[in-house]
């Protein structure tokens, strides 16, 4: 399995670079691996490169939580250490004392 250098990992908060939207990375995938109508969708001029890691969030905004997915170009690290309130960020992390969200599979070991 090839390993890729990316800019952020499992469990940490980010926010887009221009959406105001913060999340959770629950999973990266190494390049593009969403559907060419989804990438399509996006505005030619906004549109990002395929060849970079692209991450899952568990997302929020001011008035709702969704799934994002998120090209790497387009995060930077969300310094906000207020938890992250989308509901599903409690089945799959913890969160630690510093704040920092930690897998539940690798608290299992």
């Amino acid at each position: 399995m090839m390993r890729v250098k990316t800019k952020f990992g499992i469990g940490q908060v980010v926010k887009h670079r221009t959406h105001p939207f913060r999340g959770v990375v629950y999973d990266i995938d190494p390049r593009f691996a969403n559907t060419e109508e989804w990438w399509q969708s996006i505005p030619e001029e906004q549109r990002p490169s395929k060849d970079q890691p692209y991450y899952h969030l568990f997302a929020e905004n001011e008035t709702s939580y969704y799934i994002a997915y998120v090209s790497e170009q387009n995060l930077l690290t969300d310094e906000n250490r207020d938890p992250v309130r989308h509901p599903q960020v409690d089945e799959i992390f913890t969160r630690n004392s510093n704040g920092d969200y930690v897998s539940r599979k690798r608290d299992m070991n």
